[in-house]
């Protein structure tokens, strides 16, 4: 009977339910952040910000504003990798499970993949910007110091 530092169970119902979490913060806080951008600009709200590629690009001052809010949201969700997720080795995993998810919402929404570079660029830029501070603080929480001997001293 060996024992693990850290085992790992399978649990289908706890990682459904992260997967699920991970998407209603990305989508909150997007919106959110979308809903700041559009009061800096006083544009009106839609779900072409969220959804549609031909909102992200470089050439309008709305599409850089929208660009930004990507990224804003990606620091927010690293935010939220830390505080549910709690492992390192699992942020890259539920990071590109989240952009999957939403690639697929904007196939949905458009009827076909993204065309645009613009796009595709904020969204890796994104994911690997989400990836890389959520696991460096989930690493941070991990690597902390394991207090031992917290009990009375006693003379010998």
């Amino acid at each position: 009977m060996a024992s693990h530092f850290r085992s790992y169970i399978w649990d289908p119902v706890l990682i459904v339910s992260q997967i699920v979490l991970m998407q209603c913060i990305y989508y909150s806080f997007l919106g959110l952040w979308m809903a700041g951008v559009d009061s800096l600009v006083q544009s009106n709200r839609s779900l072409d910000q969220i959804f549609s590629y031909q909102v992200l690009g470089f050439a309008t001052i709305q599409g850089r504003l929208s660009m930004m809010a990507f990224v804003l949201n990606s620091l927010t969700c690293a935010l939220g990798l830390w505080f549910f997720i709690r492992r390192g080795k699992q942020c890259l995993d539920f990071t590109v499970t989240v952009h999957f998810f939403h690639m697929i919402g904007c196939w949905i929404y458009n009827a076909h993949l993204p065309a645009a570079l613009s796009w595709w660029l904020v969204n890796v830029a994104c994911m690997a910007l989400m990836a890389v501070i959520g696991e460096y603080l989930c690493m941070q929480t991990e690597l902390r110091a394991i207090p031992v001997n917290t009990g009375p001293k006693s003379n010998l």
